[in-house]
């Protein structure tokens, strides 16, 4: 794995680990702290499930599916075309998704605190992690759009093999 991946997934390993420290020992469980009126909370939850709540209590089966996900992951490392946005997309899926895996291994539970009202929505709890898995989804979408998601090195390789070996076949 590249070393840009490699530090961008520490960084965000760290700053996950250290944001759900503090929000533990400064915030209650469950109890709003008001940081913008009608807009902006902390507020120290205890999610159980994935995103929004989904598969409660399936701690095993998010946990293998997580690792699955790294896995896939880093196979998908070497087939997008190597440039910095990829390096950061990469970096930030394995530094969240490794932030709340370690919750879920270590508490049972993931460590969600930042809480938004958007248009009097009450949008779900989340963390650091969160954003991280967010924010590099978007960036691999927007990658593959883009036509990033084919390494060209890797494609035109093997293409100049199938060539070599079609030329001495004949």
């Amino acid at each position: 794995m590249n070393k840009k991946i490699l530090i961008v997934a520490s960084i965000i390993l760290a700053l996950d680990q250290i944001s759900k420290i503090l929000a533990s020992i400064y915030l209650k469980l469950n109890k709003s702290l008001v940081v913008i009126p009608n807009f902006f909370n902390l507020t120290l939850c205890h999610n159980y499930g994935a995103a929004w709540g989904i598969l409660q209590n399936y701690k095993i089966l998010i946990i293998i599916g997580t690792l699955l996900a790294i896995v896939l992951i880093y196979h998908f490392i070497f087939c997008f075309k190597k440039n910095k946005r990829n390096d950061m997309a990469f970096g930030l899926l394995i530094g969240g998704l490794a932030g709340n895996l370690i919750d879920r291994i270590i508490y049972g539970y993931v460590r969600d605190f930042f809480d938004f009202y958007i248009f009097k929505y009450d949008y779900p709890v989340f963390n650091v992690a969160d954003v991280a898995i967010v924010v590099g989804i978007l960036l691999l979408i927007y990658a593959t759009i883009k036509g990033e998601d084919v390494n060209e090195d890797k494609s035109s390789k093997g293409r100049r093999e199938r060539k070599t070996r079609q030329v001495s076949s004949k």
